[in-house]
């Protein structure tokens, strides 16, 4: 059998997820063996633009119309297309909430909305806002157990779905103290698995950058945040660094009318 023709592409970001993937050292050498790889240009300058792709993984948000123009060329091309980390499955921390419109902030950044030349600036967005996605990795930045298993599916032509479980499981797992018991602004019930519980297996809260879980009940997590004294401000802050904007605003107007 050929080797599936894969493509890793970024838009823009921190190129954490591409670098994580380089990170796999030992596993990279069988990686490049299962894969047939056509551009990772972090990897290689040697890329091949033309061939169309079993498998294209993308990084990074739509933040310009470059990145727009790129998505459509690597959607087009490609049989499967994979977001990989949190800006390209939900924005990134450059969709967060600010209490601002995006024009506003942007003009308080560059000074006018066609400051930057090179390429018109666009709204951040998931990929998923434009083109078809059909499988997600979460992560700021992804882990490297989670893609080595992600791609050897993909190798054996399966399509995974990423769980949707919170971080609090894996916290029971491993038998760690409840830090929202211990009065701790903490996003584990509200974020999705697949980190290992790092933060909170430290003592340290989660504050969601693997993204939210599908069905989460931030209305109940935000009232027992503020029921045990914290501010509308300080809650809403923790939600809109990683929940983006749409949710942070919600919750804001929903604490809010919780004062009223």
């Amino acid at each position: 059998m050929s080797k599936p023709r894969i493509g890793i592409y970024g838009l823009t970001g921190c190129a954490g997820d591409q670098l994580n993937i380089l990170n796999c050292e030992d596993e990279l050498l069988k990686l490049f063996d299962i894969f047939e790889i056509k551009s990772f240009v972090m990897a290689s300058s040697a890329a091949d633009e033309e061939s169309p792709l079993d498998v294209a993984f993308v990084e990074g948000s739509v933040s310009t119309e470059k990145d727009l123009e790129h998505l459509k060329e690597i959607r087009k091309k490609s049989r499967l297309l994979v977001a990989i980390g949190h800006c390209a499955v939900f924005g990134g921390v450059q969709s967060m909430f600010t209490g601002k419109k995006w024009e506003e902030t942007y003009r308080a950044v560059y000074g006018k909305k066609d400051a930057v030349s090179l390429t018109r600036p666009l709204p951040p967005k998931p990929l998923s806002a434009y083109v078809k996605v059909d499988a997600v990795l979460p992560g700021c930045p992804i882990e490297k157990e989670p893609f080595l298993k992600l791609a050897g599916l993909l190798a054996k032509g399966v399509v995974p779905r990423h769980p949707d479980f919170p971080v609090c499981a894996e916290c029971k797992w491993k038998e760690n103290e409840c830090l929202l018991l211990k009065g701790e602004i903490c996003l584990g019930p509200l974020t999705n698995s697949g980190c290992g519980a790092i933060c909170p297996s430290l003592n340290i809260p989660c504050i969601g950058c693997w993204g939210p879980i599908e069905k989460e009940n931030w209305e109940a997590e935000a009232f027992l945040l503020k029921e045990n004294g914290f501010s509308v401000e300080e809650v809403v802050k923790r939600f809109a660094i990683f929940g983006g904007e749409e949710r942070a605003e919600k919750l804001k107007k929903f604490l809010e009318g919780k004062e009223g």
